[in-house]
């Protein structure tokens, strides 16, 4: 006697059955990550937090809400700050992704240092995240305004309530007044 056609059986089947739909539609994928050009056999759709911490083992970038929303999935495409856990790998082709851990080889960015010095950090878990988009920012915007902060750093959650001092370390980080 089989298992009962409830919804959680039926549901059960179905991610067996579209795992293995999933699995059979891997591919070879060329990326550039951190300056070094890589390749994964992934199905691609998937998420590019997921290649980058599950097949390229780069955990600094953090899975926090899955929707793009809280930020501490942030990485840079072509230096822009982007959410990789709504990014399908498939969408990346020949930009340079760049993630925490390819920010600076010794954790000598502006940005890295200027987290130590306003000692930013509490639990540290939106840290990288906050990191990448500071620093995209300040790419873009070298000595950036109280309104350019506010915007840049829009949707980039910290549980911890850490905003002022993120606030601050950018402002050292952009060598401008904190």
């Amino acid at each position: 006697m089989g298992y009962p056609e409830t919804p959680i059986h039926v549901d059960r089947l179905n991610r067996i059955f579209t795992l293995s739909e999933s699995m059979a539609a891997m591919a070879p994928i060329t990326l550039s990550v951190n300056g070094k050009t890589v390749d994964v056999d992934v199905d691609p759709r998937t998420p590019l937090l997921w290649v980058l911490r599950d097949h390229l083992q780069l955990v600094g970038t953090k899975y926090g809400c899955g929707i793009a929303q809280c930020g501490a999935c942030t990485i840079h495409l072509n230096g822009a700050a982007v959410r990789s856990c709504i990014l399908p790998v498939s969408s990346v082709g020949n930009q340079r992704i760049t993630t925490i851990e390819g920010l600076s080889p010794n954790g000598t960015h502006p940005v890295q240092q200027a987290w130590l010095e306003e000692d930013v950090a509490q639990c540290g878990y939106c840290q990288s995240g906050q990191i990448m988009s500071a620093a995209a920012l300040l790419n873009q915007h070298p000595a950036p305004s109280d309104e350019e902060i506010d915007a840049g750093m829009n949707g980039n959650i910290c549980r911890c309530g850490t905003y002022l001092r993120i606030h601050a370390a950018i402002k050292v980080a952009a060598n401008t007044e904190a």
